[in-house]
Protein backbone atom coordinates (compact mmCIF):
# COMPACT_ATOMS: atom_id res chain seq x y z
CA UNK A 1 0.00 0.00 0.00
CA UNK A 2 1.04 3.64 -0.79
CA UNK A 3 1.16 5.87 1.83
CA UNK A 4 -1.53 4.14 3.99
CA UNK A 5 -2.43 4.47 7.61
CA UNK A 6 -4.92 2.45 9.84
CA UNK A 7 -6.97 5.90 10.27
CA UNK A 8 -6.97 6.04 6.18
CA UNK A 9 -8.42 2.37 6.40
CA UNK A 10 -11.08 3.40 8.52
CA UNK A 11 -11.64 6.70 6.03
CA UNK A 12 -11.35 4.54 3.06
CA UNK A 13 -14.15 1.97 4.00
CA UNK A 14 -16.25 4.02 6.02
CA UNK A 15 -15.82 2.11 9.10
CA UNK A 16 -15.38 2.77 13.04
CA UNK A 17 -11.81 2.24 14.35
CA UNK A 18 -11.89 0.86 17.92
CA UNK A 19 -8.60 0.33 20.24
CA UNK A 20 -6.19 3.02 18.98
CA UNK A 21 -3.60 3.12 16.42
CA UNK A 22 -4.84 5.32 14.01
CA UNK A 23 -1.35 6.73 13.14
CA UNK A 24 -0.08 2.96 12.74
CA UNK A 25 1.74 2.38 8.91
CA UNK A 26 -0.56 -0.30 6.88
CA UNK A 27 1.89 -2.18 4.07
CA UNK A 28 -0.63 -4.57 2.71
CA UNK A 29 -3.25 -6.95 3.84
CA UNK A 30 -3.62 -10.97 4.34
CA UNK A 31 -6.67 -12.77 4.70
CA UNK A 32 -5.51 -15.86 6.63
CA UNK A 33 -3.84 -15.49 9.92
CA UNK A 34 -0.69 -17.36 9.57
CA UNK A 35 0.14 -14.70 6.96
CA UNK A 36 -0.16 -11.89 9.46
CA UNK A 37 3.55 -9.82 9.47
CA UNK A 38 4.07 -6.58 11.08
CA UNK A 39 2.78 -4.28 8.46
CA UNK A 40 0.14 -6.34 6.84
CA UNK A 41 -3.84 -5.91 8.30
CA UNK A 42 -5.85 -8.92 8.80
CA UNK A 43 -8.74 -8.99 6.64
CA UNK A 44 -11.40 -10.94 8.72
CA UNK A 45 -13.74 -12.82 6.57
CA UNK A 46 -16.24 -16.00 7.40
CA UNK A 47 -14.12 -19.23 6.36
CA UNK A 48 -16.11 -22.39 4.99
CA UNK A 49 -14.68 -23.86 8.14
CA UNK A 50 -13.70 -21.17 10.43
CA UNK A 51 -14.53 -17.77 11.29
CA UNK A 52 -11.77 -15.03 10.24
CA UNK A 53 -13.07 -13.17 13.63
CA UNK A 54 -11.35 -15.96 15.99
CA UNK A 55 -7.97 -14.91 14.68
CA UNK A 56 -8.03 -11.67 15.42
CA UNK A 57 -6.21 -11.57 19.40
CA UNK A 58 -3.78 -13.78 17.20
CA UNK A 59 -3.62 -11.17 13.94
CA UNK A 60 -2.74 -8.50 16.57
CA UNK A 61 0.02 -10.14 18.76
CA UNK A 62 1.55 -11.16 15.39
CA UNK A 63 2.22 -7.44 14.65
CA UNK A 64 -0.70 -7.14 12.17
CA UNK A 65 -1.74 -2.87 12.64
CA UNK A 66 -4.92 -3.51 12.73
CA UNK A 67 -7.91 -5.98 11.64
CA UNK A 68 -10.91 -5.33 9.11
CA UNK A 69 -13.71 -7.04 10.86
CA UNK A 70 -17.45 -6.69 11.49
CA UNK A 71 -17.25 -7.01 14.89
CA UNK A 72 -14.63 -6.51 18.25
CA UNK A 73 -14.36 -10.04 19.70
CA UNK A 74 -14.63 -10.06 23.21
CA UNK A 75 -11.37 -9.36 25.09
CA UNK A 76 -9.70 -7.48 22.04
CA UNK A 77 -8.19 -4.34 22.78
CA UNK A 78 -5.87 -3.51 19.77
CA UNK A 79 -6.93 -2.03 16.86
CA UNK A 80 -10.03 -3.14 14.66
CA UNK A 81 -11.75 -1.14 12.04
CA UNK A 82 -15.03 -2.33 11.80
CA UNK A 83 -17.85 -2.62 9.04
CA UNK A 84 -20.77 -3.87 8.21
CA UNK A 85 -19.17 -6.11 5.25
CA UNK A 86 -15.51 -7.09 5.30
CA UNK A 87 -15.64 -8.28 1.35
CA UNK A 88 -16.90 -4.90 0.50
CA UNK A 89 -14.89 -2.81 2.55
CA UNK A 90 -11.88 -4.41 1.10
CA UNK A 91 -13.55 -3.49 -2.39
CA UNK A 92 -13.79 0.29 -1.47
CA UNK A 93 -10.31 0.10 -0.16
CA UNK A 94 -8.95 -1.01 -3.04
CA UNK A 95 -10.44 1.41 -5.51
CA UNK A 96 -8.47 3.85 -3.45
CA UNK A 97 -5.51 2.55 -2.93
CA UNK A 98 -5.57 2.35 -6.96
CA UNK A 99 -6.13 6.23 -7.12
CA UNK A 100 -2.61 6.67 -5.63
CA UNK A 101 -1.03 4.20 -7.71
CA UNK A 102 0.75 5.81 -10.75
CA UNK A 103 2.76 3.13 -12.74
CA UNK A 104 0.97 1.01 -15.62
CA UNK A 105 -1.48 -1.68 -14.58
CA UNK A 106 -2.18 -4.74 -16.51
CA UNK A 107 -5.44 -6.38 -16.41
CA UNK A 108 -5.43 -9.95 -17.81
CA UNK A 109 -8.60 -11.58 -18.64
CA UNK A 110 -10.44 -14.22 -20.77
CA UNK A 111 -11.58 -17.70 -20.41
CA UNK A 112 -8.39 -19.46 -20.02
CA UNK A 113 -5.21 -18.78 -20.69
CA UNK A 114 -5.34 -16.26 -17.84
CA UNK A 115 -2.82 -17.03 -15.49
CA UNK A 116 -0.05 -18.35 -18.09
CA UNK A 117 -0.51 -14.74 -19.66
CA UNK A 118 -0.37 -13.52 -16.53
CA UNK A 119 3.07 -15.13 -15.79
CA UNK A 120 4.55 -14.39 -19.37
CA UNK A 121 3.43 -10.78 -19.32
CA UNK A 122 5.05 -10.26 -15.75
CA UNK A 123 8.16 -12.12 -16.59
CA UNK A 124 8.71 -9.56 -19.41
CA UNK A 125 7.82 -6.20 -17.73
CA UNK A 126 10.19 -7.61 -14.90
CA UNK A 127 12.84 -7.43 -17.45
CA UNK A 128 12.63 -3.52 -16.97
CA UNK A 129 10.34 -3.07 -14.09
CA UNK A 130 9.78 -4.02 -10.67
CA UNK A 131 7.11 -6.10 -11.47
CA UNK A 132 3.75 -7.01 -9.19
CA UNK A 133 2.00 -9.79 -10.29
CA UNK A 134 -1.17 -11.51 -8.82
CA UNK A 135 -0.27 -14.68 -7.01
CA UNK A 136 -2.31 -18.16 -6.41
CA UNK A 137 -5.32 -17.90 -7.74
CA UNK A 138 -6.20 -14.43 -6.43
CA UNK A 139 -8.56 -13.32 -9.15
CA UNK A 140 -11.58 -12.96 -7.78
CA UNK A 141 -13.21 -10.25 -5.60
CA UNK A 142 -11.28 -11.42 -2.56
CA UNK A 143 -8.34 -11.64 -4.20
CA UNK A 144 -7.55 -8.75 -6.41
CA UNK A 145 -8.13 -6.19 -3.16
CA UNK A 146 -5.44 -8.61 -1.89
CA UNK A 147 -3.08 -8.34 -5.06
CA UNK A 148 -3.81 -4.08 -5.03
CA UNK A 149 -2.59 -3.55 -1.65
CA UNK A 150 0.83 -5.39 -2.33
CA UNK A 151 1.48 -2.46 -4.83
CA UNK A 152 3.95 -0.30 -2.64
CA UNK A 153 6.02 2.78 -3.81
CA UNK A 154 9.01 0.64 -5.05
CA UNK A 155 6.75 -1.32 -7.98
CA UNK A 156 6.78 0.02 -11.14
CA UNK A 157 4.67 -1.74 -13.15
CA UNK A 158 1.31 -4.40 -11.98
CA UNK A 159 -0.03 -7.43 -13.94
CA UNK A 160 -3.41 -8.49 -12.15
CA UNK A 161 -5.26 -11.42 -13.66
CA UNK A 162 -9.26 -10.96 -13.35
CA UNK A 163 -11.63 -13.91 -13.05
CA UNK A 164 -15.16 -14.09 -13.39
CA UNK A 165 -18.18 -16.39 -13.96
CA UNK A 166 -21.33 -14.11 -13.36
CA UNK A 167 -22.32 -10.82 -15.19
CA UNK A 168 -21.21 -8.06 -12.99
CA UNK A 169 -18.81 -9.37 -11.48
CA UNK A 170 -15.89 -7.83 -13.80
CA UNK A 171 -17.73 -4.10 -13.33
CA UNK A 172 -16.93 -4.75 -9.41
CA UNK A 173 -13.39 -6.04 -10.48
CA UNK A 174 -12.86 -3.67 -13.12
CA UNK A 175 -13.66 -0.36 -10.58
CA UNK A 176 -10.78 -1.89 -8.43
CA UNK A 177 -8.28 -2.42 -10.39
CA UNK A 178 -9.01 0.28 -13.17
CA UNK A 179 -6.17 -1.11 -15.40
CA UNK A 180 -4.37 1.04 -18.66
CA UNK A 181 -3.78 -2.11 -20.34
CA UNK A 182 -6.49 -5.16 -20.67
CA UNK A 183 -5.74 -8.50 -22.22
CA UNK A 184 -7.82 -10.24 -23.43
CA UNK A 185 -6.62 -14.18 -24.09
CA UNK A 186 -10.19 -16.23 -25.46
CA UNK A 187 -14.00 -15.44 -25.31
CA UNK A 188 -14.57 -19.93 -25.08
CA UNK A 189 -17.18 -22.04 -23.59
CA UNK A 190 -16.91 -21.49 -19.61
CA UNK A 191 -19.16 -20.35 -16.78
CA UNK A 192 -21.38 -20.79 -19.60
CA UNK A 193 -24.28 -21.97 -16.88
CA UNK A 194 -24.27 -18.58 -15.74
CA UNK A 195 -23.24 -16.47 -19.25
CA UNK A 196 -24.95 -18.80 -21.42
CA UNK A 197 -23.49 -18.93 -24.53
CA UNK A 198 -20.16 -17.33 -26.12
CA UNK A 199 -21.73 -13.58 -26.83
CA UNK A 200 -22.42 -13.66 -23.18
CA UNK A 201 -19.50 -14.27 -22.27
CA UNK A 202 -17.75 -11.34 -24.17
CA UNK A 203 -20.44 -9.34 -22.64
CA UNK A 204 -19.86 -10.53 -19.01
CA UNK A 205 -15.63 -10.29 -19.67
CA UNK A 206 -15.99 -6.53 -21.86
CA UNK A 207 -17.57 -4.80 -18.91
CA UNK A 208 -14.04 -4.42 -17.89
CA UNK A 209 -14.04 -1.26 -20.57
CA UNK A 210 -16.00 0.39 -19.22
CA UNK A 211 -14.25 1.06 -15.87
CA UNK A 212 -10.72 1.62 -18.13
CA UNK A 213 -9.37 5.41 -19.40
CA UNK A 214 -10.68 6.10 -22.64
CA UNK A 215 -7.16 6.27 -23.57
CA UNK A 216 -6.19 3.06 -22.64
CA UNK A 217 -5.49 -0.04 -24.37
CA UNK A 218 -7.24 -3.41 -25.30
CA UNK A 219 -4.73 -6.18 -26.33
CA UNK A 220 -7.20 -9.16 -27.77
CA UNK A 221 -6.68 -12.49 -29.25
CA UNK A 222 -6.90 -11.43 -32.88
CA UNK A 223 -7.59 -15.14 -33.63
CA UNK A 224 -10.97 -15.11 -31.99
CA UNK A 225 -13.80 -14.06 -34.16
CA UNK A 226 -16.12 -12.66 -31.10
CA UNK A 227 -12.52 -10.27 -29.72
CA UNK A 228 -11.53 -9.45 -33.75
CA UNK A 229 -14.61 -7.78 -34.08
CA UNK A 230 -14.91 -6.49 -30.60
CA UNK A 231 -15.71 -2.76 -31.02
CA UNK A 232 -14.20 -0.33 -27.81
CA UNK A 233 -13.27 3.28 -27.03
CA UNK A 234 -9.89 2.05 -26.09
CA UNK A 235 -7.17 1.98 -28.30
CA UNK A 236 -7.33 -1.79 -29.75
CA UNK A 237 -4.49 -4.12 -30.75
CA UNK A 238 -4.46 -7.62 -31.97
CA UNK A 239 -2.14 -10.35 -31.55
CA UNK A 240 -2.04 -13.96 -32.94
CA UNK A 241 -1.08 -16.13 -35.75
CA UNK A 242 -3.40 -14.76 -38.26
CA UNK A 243 -1.92 -12.55 -40.76
CA UNK A 244 -4.13 -9.65 -39.89
CA UNK A 245 -2.67 -9.49 -36.59
CA UNK A 246 -0.91 -6.59 -35.23
CA UNK A 247 1.39 -8.49 -33.42
CA UNK A 248 1.57 -12.07 -34.68
CA UNK A 249 4.25 -15.47 -34.86
CA UNK A 250 6.17 -16.74 -38.10
CA UNK A 251 8.38 -19.39 -38.62
CA UNK A 252 6.90 -21.48 -35.75
CA UNK A 253 9.09 -24.70 -35.30
CA UNK A 254 7.24 -26.70 -32.18
CA UNK A 255 10.22 -28.40 -30.13
CA UNK A 256 8.12 -31.38 -28.50
CA UNK A 257 8.11 -31.13 -24.71
CA UNK A 258 10.91 -28.26 -24.01
CA UNK A 259 8.28 -25.60 -26.27
CA UNK A 260 8.97 -23.78 -28.86
CA UNK A 261 10.37 -21.06 -31.60
CA UNK A 262 9.10 -18.68 -33.66
CA UNK A 263 9.83 -14.92 -34.97
CA UNK A 264 7.23 -12.22 -32.92
CA UNK A 265 6.80 -9.68 -35.82
CA UNK A 266 4.99 -6.16 -35.23
CA UNK A 267 5.37 -3.75 -37.28
CA UNK A 268 9.56 -3.23 -38.09
CA UNK A 269 9.80 -5.18 -34.92
CA UNK A 270 11.21 -8.85 -35.70
CA UNK A 271 12.02 -10.30 -32.36
CA UNK A 272 13.60 -13.86 -31.92
CA UNK A 273 11.75 -16.04 -29.49
CA UNK A 274 11.74 -19.42 -27.40
CA UNK A 275 9.18 -20.21 -24.99
CA UNK A 276 10.19 -23.19 -22.74
CA UNK A 277 7.14 -24.24 -21.64
CA UNK A 278 4.64 -26.86 -24.05
CA UNK A 279 1.47 -26.31 -25.37
CA UNK A 280 0.47 -24.67 -28.59
CA UNK A 281 -1.37 -21.67 -26.14
CA UNK A 282 1.95 -20.70 -24.95
CA UNK A 283 2.53 -19.09 -28.29
CA UNK A 284 -0.89 -16.51 -27.56
CA UNK A 285 0.40 -15.87 -24.07
CA UNK A 286 3.87 -14.87 -25.55
CA UNK A 287 2.48 -12.99 -28.57
CA UNK A 288 0.08 -10.76 -25.45
CA UNK A 289 3.60 -10.47 -23.59
CA UNK A 290 5.78 -9.01 -26.49
CA UNK A 291 2.49 -6.80 -27.73
CA UNK A 292 2.32 -5.40 -23.88
CA UNK A 293 6.60 -5.03 -24.01
CA UNK A 294 6.44 -3.30 -27.10
CA UNK A 295 3.85 -0.91 -25.65
CA UNK A 296 5.68 -0.38 -22.84
CA UNK A 297 9.10 0.09 -24.22
CA UNK A 298 10.55 -3.02 -22.99
CA UNK A 299 13.65 -3.70 -25.61
CA UNK A 300 13.58 -6.46 -28.06
CA UNK A 301 16.29 -8.32 -26.39
CA UNK A 302 14.08 -8.14 -23.16
CA UNK A 303 11.11 -9.31 -24.54
CA UNK A 304 12.67 -12.48 -25.46
CA UNK A 305 14.45 -13.10 -22.41
CA UNK A 306 11.22 -12.48 -20.38
CA UNK A 307 9.26 -15.10 -22.35
CA UNK A 308 12.25 -17.72 -22.02
CA UNK A 309 12.04 -17.09 -18.25
CA UNK A 310 8.18 -18.38 -17.72
CA UNK A 311 7.73 -21.23 -16.25
CA UNK A 312 4.50 -23.43 -15.95
CA UNK A 313 2.70 -22.64 -12.44
CA UNK A 314 0.88 -25.27 -10.86
CA UNK A 315 -0.65 -28.24 -12.80
CA UNK A 316 -0.50 -26.30 -16.39
CA UNK A 317 0.44 -28.45 -19.09
CA UNK A 318 3.67 -29.52 -17.53
CA UNK A 319 5.08 -32.31 -18.73
CA UNK A 320 6.77 -35.78 -16.94
CA UNK A 321 9.11 -37.71 -18.83
CA UNK A 322 9.38 -40.94 -16.95
CA UNK A 323 12.12 -42.50 -19.12
CA UNK A 324 9.57 -44.69 -21.39
CA UNK A 325 6.05 -42.07 -21.06
CA UNK A 326 5.48 -38.57 -21.33
CA UNK A 327 2.70 -37.73 -19.26
CA UNK A 328 0.99 -34.11 -19.24
CA UNK A 329 -0.05 -33.22 -16.57
CA UNK A 330 -3.40 -30.11 -17.24
CA UNK A 331 -5.02 -31.48 -14.51
CA UNK A 332 -5.75 -27.89 -13.30
CA UNK A 333 -8.86 -27.32 -14.89
CA UNK A 334 -10.86 -27.37 -18.24
CA UNK A 335 -13.06 -26.04 -20.14
CA UNK A 336 -13.68 -27.16 -24.32
CA UNK A 337 -11.42 -24.59 -25.53
CA UNK A 338 -8.60 -25.39 -23.14
CA UNK A 339 -9.91 -29.37 -23.46
CA UNK A 340 -9.02 -29.32 -27.13
CA UNK A 341 -5.81 -27.05 -27.07
CA UNK A 342 -4.45 -29.33 -24.61
CA UNK A 343 -5.60 -32.36 -27.17
CA UNK A 344 -3.49 -30.76 -30.17
CA UNK A 345 -0.84 -29.91 -28.24
CA UNK A 346 -0.48 -33.11 -26.87
CA UNK A 347 -0.56 -34.77 -30.06
CA UNK A 348 2.26 -32.60 -30.90
CA UNK A 349 4.26 -34.43 -29.48
CA UNK A 350 4.18 -37.55 -31.07
CA UNK A 351 3.84 -41.30 -30.00
CA UNK A 352 0.97 -42.85 -29.55
CA UNK A 353 -1.77 -40.55 -27.60
CA UNK A 354 -3.72 -41.51 -24.98
CA UNK A 355 -6.22 -38.88 -23.13
CA UNK A 356 -7.64 -39.44 -19.73
CA UNK A 357 -10.20 -36.40 -19.91
CA UNK A 358 -12.61 -35.09 -16.75
CA UNK A 359 -16.11 -33.75 -17.01
CA UNK A 360 -16.51 -30.22 -17.87
CA UNK A 361 -17.67 -28.15 -15.36
CA UNK A 362 -20.46 -25.01 -15.03
CA UNK A 363 -21.39 -25.28 -18.86
CA UNK A 364 -25.20 -25.65 -17.73
CA UNK A 365 -27.42 -26.87 -20.51
CA UNK A 366 -24.52 -26.87 -23.31
CA UNK A 367 -22.65 -29.63 -21.08
CA UNK A 368 -24.28 -32.87 -23.36
CA UNK A 369 -23.22 -31.00 -26.39
CA UNK A 370 -19.62 -29.58 -25.27
CA UNK A 371 -18.56 -32.90 -24.30
CA UNK A 372 -19.77 -34.58 -26.78
CA UNK A 373 -17.84 -32.10 -29.58
CA UNK A 374 -14.67 -33.01 -27.64
CA UNK A 375 -15.23 -36.38 -27.90
CA UNK A 376 -15.65 -35.72 -32.19
CA UNK A 377 -12.44 -34.21 -31.53
CA UNK A 378 -10.67 -36.40 -30.26
CA UNK A 379 -11.52 -39.02 -32.33
CA UNK A 380 -9.71 -37.12 -35.30
CA UNK A 381 -6.34 -37.27 -32.83
CA UNK A 382 -6.66 -39.62 -30.16
CA UNK A 383 -5.69 -43.21 -30.17
CA UNK A 384 -6.93 -44.32 -26.97
CA UNK A 385 -9.77 -42.05 -24.87
CA UNK A 386 -10.67 -42.83 -21.60
CA UNK A 387 -12.85 -40.51 -19.49
CA UNK A 388 -14.16 -40.61 -16.14
CA UNK A 389 -17.64 -38.72 -14.36
CA UNK A 390 -21.20 -38.12 -15.58
CA UNK A 391 -21.08 -35.73 -18.29
CA UNK A 392 -17.51 -36.99 -20.24
CA UNK A 393 -19.97 -40.19 -21.11
CA UNK A 394 -20.62 -38.19 -24.30
CA UNK A 395 -17.00 -37.75 -24.78
CA UNK A 396 -17.67 -41.18 -25.26
CA UNK A 397 -20.35 -41.16 -27.89
CA UNK A 398 -19.13 -38.43 -29.68
CA UNK A 399 -15.44 -40.33 -30.24
CA UNK A 400 -17.61 -43.39 -31.41
CA UNK A 401 -19.44 -41.74 -33.81
CA UNK A 402 -16.33 -39.84 -35.17
CA UNK A 403 -14.89 -43.02 -36.07
CA UNK A 404 -12.69 -44.20 -32.84
CA UNK A 405 -13.34 -47.78 -32.29
CA UNK A 406 -15.36 -49.30 -29.39
CA UNK A 407 -12.52 -51.00 -27.87
CA UNK A 408 -9.90 -47.54 -27.70
CA UNK A 409 -12.84 -45.76 -25.88
CA UNK A 410 -14.01 -46.31 -22.00
CA UNK A 411 -15.66 -44.50 -19.46
CA UNK A 412 -14.97 -45.34 -15.56
CA UNK A 413 -16.37 -44.24 -12.73
CA UNK A 414 -13.60 -44.50 -10.00
CA UNK A 415 -10.19 -42.57 -10.59
CA UNK A 416 -8.99 -46.31 -9.31
CA UNK A 417 -10.38 -48.24 -11.94
CA UNK A 418 -8.86 -45.66 -14.57
CA UNK A 419 -5.34 -45.72 -13.09
CA UNK A 420 -5.14 -49.33 -13.03
CA UNK A 421 -6.72 -49.50 -17.03
CA UNK A 422 -4.23 -47.50 -17.86
CA UNK A 423 -1.41 -49.57 -16.39
CA UNK A 424 -3.06 -52.07 -18.19
CA UNK A 425 -2.90 -50.72 -21.38
CA UNK A 426 -0.20 -48.16 -21.98
CA UNK A 427 3.26 -49.02 -23.33
CA UNK A 428 6.73 -47.62 -24.14
CA UNK A 429 6.62 -44.28 -25.96
CA UNK A 430 2.83 -43.08 -25.08
CA UNK A 431 2.07 -39.75 -24.56
CA UNK A 432 -0.80 -39.81 -21.82
CA UNK A 433 -2.95 -36.71 -21.23
CA UNK A 434 -4.92 -36.28 -18.27
CA UNK A 435 -7.19 -32.87 -17.73
CA UNK A 436 -10.61 -32.14 -15.94
CA UNK A 437 -12.28 -29.39 -14.29
CA UNK A 438 -10.82 -28.46 -10.86
CA UNK A 439 -13.77 -30.52 -9.42
CA UNK A 440 -12.88 -33.85 -10.95
CA UNK A 441 -9.01 -34.62 -9.41
CA UNK A 442 -7.95 -36.09 -12.12
CA UNK A 443 -4.22 -35.26 -10.74
CA UNK A 444 -5.66 -37.83 -8.40
CA UNK A 445 -5.73 -40.88 -11.18
CA UNK A 446 -2.67 -39.54 -12.33
CA UNK A 447 -0.85 -39.70 -8.72
CA UNK A 448 -2.43 -43.06 -8.70
CA UNK A 449 -0.84 -44.53 -11.95
CA UNK A 450 2.26 -43.42 -11.23
CA UNK A 451 2.62 -45.26 -7.60
CA UNK A 452 1.37 -48.48 -10.19
CA UNK A 453 4.16 -47.97 -12.06
CA UNK A 454 6.77 -47.65 -9.09
CA UNK A 455 5.27 -51.02 -8.32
Amino acid sequence: MIDMTVAKVAEYTGGTLHGGGAERAVTGAVRDNREVAPGLMFCALPGARRDGHEFIAAALEAGAPCCLAQRVPEGVSGPVVTVPDVAQAMARLAARCREAVKVPVVGITGSSGKTTTKEMVACVLARRFNTLRTEKNFNNELGVPLTIFRIGPETEAAVIELGISHFGEMHRLGAMARPDIAVYTLIGRSHLEALGDRRGVLRAKTELLDEMPRDGLVVVNGDDDLLASLRCEQRKLTYGLGNGCNVRAEDYRCLGAEGSEFTVVSGAYRIETRVGAFGRHMVYAALAAAAVGIELGVPDADIAAGIADYQPVGRRASVINTGCLTIVDDCYNANPDSTQMAILSAADLGGRLVCLLGDMLELGNRSAAEHYRIGRIAAAKVDMLYTYGTNSERMVSGAITGGMKQKFVEHFDTHEDLAHMLKMRARPGDVILFKGSRGMRMEKALSLFLKEEES
